[in-house]
């Protein structure tokens, strides 16, 4: 029946009253920290950057197999095996042995249980395919095993630039995969792009080498330039020291010298190795290399045993905030480039904020207008349902501090057109019940029961819709999913408790009124 408990409506009330001081919170500061939550703007809104990373995994593939080099030399070694002209090409290793051991060797390849790779208890032999060519074994990645290194690279690549992203402290960054070579970066806020692009363009793979007096290093050498292009030096491709020993960096202004320097502090192993070899290279230039360019090559004067020194080059304070943080973030597994690149300034983004507000008053309004001449009294229950059905799609946003884009108003929007095409549908039901039944209580009650299928038909479906889309869709789809979905579920309650709950109050009143539709 057409019936409501004193229960049902102090719930009703309560729920509607909490989300409608949730909401406000968007416009009044509260000391409570369930009040105090806003909705985020998304960078549509609020400008800042948008940037698609692609990962570039061919030095990934280089490194794993100029690893796999080793290995390879080092376990048939142990066999009496002799492995020759190992060169890698075009991210294959190819290699020559005796004719009388090619099938051993293949035989190791493809053994699962062969202890080949001494980095994991069993060779993955499905990573990787080997054959014979013109005398020559090739091995290269399979498929599978190029897909499961892009993920690796992608998982540590997306961590690391989670870390950089957040040591600068931008606000609601949102980081996400998408496929598994690329990244997707949304800075909103962001007020220097280019100093984000240029954090997240370099590798920061850091090494500490000395420069080669000649070039009969037994490592061998390699020419490499200073940062700045001034010159270019000799060094060796022995690494004394590289990033991953780095414990700690942060920028240090040097008293001695008034200069900016970077200092750094290494773990116990790299203390040892740097103590080591500044003891044993006293008067040799010791180059400090970053993604393969010099940035300083100082002479070393006495053994630094301390586990900590100081990188100069010529920085600015910036320079120096950056490359410290670079280092303290780790080196990318791999290169990362930059395909795509969207700014958002904030007039942009205030622009967008004031059309679809202004987009969200007009349908608003022309909607509340025609409401209310249609069904006069009921018409105006159904704006007042309309109004706090909003502060419940906002409330619960805010709860859970969700990020509105301008797509989400555009779902908004919609909400607004499907709370009151379910008010349609019950009350032209109930004006169809009507003709037949003269008691008010039974007519209305019949309406809204009645009309209960078509309603919940047309909702799921949609939500369905929703769901779909914020599952499958990405970001502005998201967005307009979200609304979309959670708007669905306060239109429902809006029109069957809030609206219903007035409509009941009214009724009651004017149960022997004729003509109340």
């Amino acid at each position: 029946m057409l019936y409501f408990s004193k229960l049902r409506i102090i719930f009703v009330t309560l729920i509607s009253l909490i989300f409608i001081l949730i909401a406000s919170s968007n416009l009044f500061k509260f000391s409570n920290n369930l009040l105090n939550k806003k909705i985020n703007l998304g960078l549509d809104l609020q400008g800042g950057s948008y940037l698609l990373l692609e990962i570039d995994n061919s030095p990934v593939v280089e490194q794993k197999l100029q690893n796999l080099t080793i290995t390879i030399k080092n376990y048939f070694k142990e066999k009496n095996i002799r492995i020759n002209n190992l060169k890698i090409s075009n991210q294959e290793l190819s290699f020559t042995v005796n004719n009388q051991f090619k099938q051993t060797v293949l035989d190791e390849f493809n053994d699962e249980e062969s202890n080949l790779n001494p980095y994991y208890p069993r060779f993955k032999s499905h990573q990787l395919n080997i054959e014979e060519k013109n005398d020559l074994l090739i091995v290269n990645y399979s498929k599978q095993g190029l897909v499961e290194l892009k993920t690796s690279s992608q998982d540590q690549a997306l961590e690391i630039v989670r870390r950089r992203i957040d040591e600068i402290g931008t606000n609601e960054p949102n980081i996400l995969k998408r496929g598994n070579d690329r990244i997707l970066v949304e800075l909103p806020g962001l007020d220097d792009p280019m100093r984000i692009k240029s954090l997240l363009g370099k590798t920061a793979n850091l090494t500490f080498r000395f420069v080669a007096s000649n070039t009969d290093d037994s490592f061998g050498t390699e020419k490499l330039k200073y940062e700045d292009g001034s010159e270019e030096s000799v060094v060796s491709k022995r690494i004394i020291l590289s990033g991953d020993n780095l414990l700690d960096a942060q920028p240090r202004m040097n008293n001695e010298t008034n200069e900016t320097v970077v200092s750094f502090t290494l773990d116990r192993v790299g203390a040892k190795r740097f103590g080591k070899a500044t003891s044993t290279g006293i008067g040799k230039q010791l180059a400090i290399v970053l993604d393969g360019k010099i940035i300083s090559a100082p002479v070393i004067r006495d053994t630094i045993a301390s586990g900590s020194g100081q990188i100069s080059g010529g920085f600015t304070f910036q320079s120096a905030t950056d490359l410290a943080l670079l280092l303290r973030s780790g080196a990318l597994p791999a290169p990362l480039n930059i395909i795509e690149e969207r700014t958002v300034g904030p007039d942009l983004g205030q622009d967008s904020i004031n059309a679809g507000m202004i987009a969200l008053a007009i349908g608003f309004a022309l909607v509340i207008l025609f409401i209310f001449i249609k069904y006069k009294i009921f018409g105006l229950i159904t704006n007042i349902a309309l109004i706090i059905n909003l502060f419940l799609l906002i409330g619960i946003l805010t709860m859970f501090e969700a990020t509105l884009t301008l797509p989400g108003i555009a779902g908004i929007i919609l909400t607004v057109g499907m709370a009151v095409d379910a008010n349609v549908l019950i009350f032209e039901r109930i004006k169809e019940e009507l003709k037949d039944e003269k008691n008010n209580l039974i007519a209305f009650d019949s309406g809204y029961t009645k009309s209960r299928t078509a309603i919940l038909d047309a909702n799921i479906t949609t939500l369905i819709a929703a769901v779909i889309l914020f599952f499958m869709g990405s970001g502005p789809i998201k967005g307009f999913s979200l609304t979309l979905g959670v708007g669905i579920f306060t239109t429902l309650f809006s029109v069957y408790f809030i609206a219903r709950l007035l409509t009941v109050l009214y009724v009651a009143k004017n149960k022997q009124k004729e003509g109340l539709i």
